[in-house]
């Protein structure tokens, strides 16, 4: 009997010490790949997202207005992310010197140039203005953000003008979130937010609802190609791109990486009561 004892237990053992060894080796590959830890751990609210409720309610022309005059809030505010990288990541100071972020650097940049200075037709245009024009086509009202951006260019505060501009309380509510992590001042974060809570969710959503709009109506053109333009853009390069940004500026840091994915989640249940909002007035 204590032969036998004495032959199970080293078997014993080394099943011990081979299940450790597993163990460690996941932890290992799970601090090497932080990035996959924290898509694993965003996947249950980015499906809440993608599953929402209102993709299958905007039916007619007067909900796709009602829609737009929300959204246009989170496609202006998008810009702020997107400067507020720029200038962290890029230099934009004289005299200039190169930034130590140079994968992230041209991804910037040439996101910026494609929102900031893409061409509809033969015409120089942001995504904003496009998107405003695609407002007007479809009779969208425009005189909310047309006033918050007035009142900025006069100098008020983001704060009092957006007071003064009085928007829907979903896109106001949107808006807080987005400069709330803004003000936090820190790049991992800010990568985060514009990385996981960005557009790149809205356009193949919609893309069929704007077709079977067109067919009857042919007023949504113009929102149809701001669709197309982030369908493109954001498939071919800087969906990728915007992940590897993130690795880039959090980097070995577990602190960093906490707080991406804070900023993370915060940006997509920001977004998803937005929808929520959106939902209940076109039901209303």
């Amino acid at each position: 009997m204590s032969t036998t004892s004495r032959a199970s237990r080293p078997s014993f053992l080394n099943a011990n010490e081979s299940a450790n060894r597993s163990t460690h080796l996941i932890s290992v590959l799970t601090q090497i790949d932080p990035l996959t830890r924290l898509r694993d751990t965003l996947a249950p609210v980015r499906h809440r997202l993608e599953t929402h409720p209102l993709y299958r309610q905007v039916k007619t022309l007067h909900h796709l207005q009602i829609f737009m005059e929300s959204h246009v809030f989170a496609v202006w505010d998008f810009m702020s992310l997107l400067k507020s990288l720029q200038a962290g990541i890029t230099c934009v100071t004289i005299p200039w010197v190169p930034s130590r972020y140079p994968q992230s650097r041209r991804l910037i940049n040439e996101i910026v140039m494609g929102e900031e200075s893409d061409t509809y037709g033969t015409s120089a245009i942001s995504h904003f203005e496009l998107y405003l024009r695609a407002m007007d086509e479809s009779g969208a009202g425009t005189s909310s953000i047309g006033q918050l951006i007035a009142e900025i260019k006069a100098g008020k505060s983001f704060t009092d003008a957006l007071n003064l501009a009085a928007p829907p309380p979903e896109a106001a509510a949107f808006m807080q979130t987005t400069f709330h992590l803004l003000a936090q001042n820190k790049l991992h974060v800010t990568a985060a937010a514009f990385t996981f809570g960005r557009e790149d969710l809205i356009p193949e959503m919609f893309q069929q609802l704007v077709k079977d709009l067109r067919r009857n109506l042919q007023k949504v053109d113009s929102f149809e190609y701001y669709l197309n333009r982030h369908i493109e853009m954001d498939g071919d390069s800087h969906g990728p791109m915007s992940l590897q940004m993130v690795e880039e500026l959090c980097g070995y840091d577990d602190i960093k990486w906490q707080e991406a994915a804070a900023a993370a989640q915060l940006a997509l249940e920001a977004r998803i009561q937005l929808w929520d909002g959106i939902l209940s007035r076109i039901r209303a």
